[in-house]
């Protein structure tokens, strides 16, 4: 051998998990960008391996869809956010603006958007199981707190405005990040003074007893 040549060494592989892991932050990126018509032999390619190889990783495209779903959208949940929708000893203005200021921190980002949206024009279970989620952790408590802090008693036959009037400050603010973080348009003001805008609106039509 040579002495002036250093033998050539074999790239460590990644443990299985850790490549794992990184498929689904690169495929969260692949999604965002082209959409989940694309294929996964299209994904394949764009990562720079092919299609069996990914299979060993993910049996199918749902299967990965489904990892997306569980590692953007399920584990950006912080759980002291639970507590601080009803954390009574607070002012519920003040919860909820604290709540949606840092919320919207980790939603209203180009990719976590752009996947949500592409899931909900292409059927994909992604934007079903999320919204599901929404009025399980946010839209139902953020109703409740408010018919507490009125003294409002939540019936079957008011509960649905009770639970859209909560959605539509979600979607208020929800939609400002679309404008910024999707279409790309101009936004007249912070993400803050929108939110405090937002919830005193809110508070200022629930129905008075």
């Amino acid at each position: 051998m040579n002495p002036n040549v250093l033998p050539r060494t074999r790239a460590a592989r990644k443990p299985f998990e850790v490549r794992r892991a990184e498929i689904v932050r690169k495929a969260a990126s692949f999604f965002a960008q082209f959409g989940f018509d694309a294929t996964t032999r299209d994904l394949a390619s764009w990562l720079g391996t092919t299609q069996p190889l990914m299979y060993r990783y993910f049996p199918s495209k749902n299967a990965l869809v489904e990892e997306i779903y569980q590692s953007i959208f399920v584990g950006a949940w912080k759980r002291e956010w639970d507590g601080m929708l009803t954390d009574r000893a607070r002012p519920l203005r003040e919860r909820l603006v604290e709540f949606y200021d840092q919320y919207t921190n980790v939603i209203m980002q180009p990719e976590w958007m752009r996947l949500y949206l592409f899931a909900g024009l292409r059927g994909v279970e992604i934007t079903g199981l999320y919204i599901a989620r929404v009025e399980e952790r946010i839209i139902r408590p953020v109703m409740l707190e408010m018919a507490a802090e009125h003294g409002t008693v939540v019936t079957p036959e008011n509960e649905a405005r009770l639970l859209e009037l909560a959605w539509s400050l979600q979607g208020g603010i929800f939609y400002y990040g679309v404008r910024k973080y999707v279409y790309g348009t101009a936004v007249h003001q912070e993400k803050r003074q929108v939110i405090e805008a937002a919830v005193e609106i809110y508070t200022s039509a629930w129905p008075k007893a």
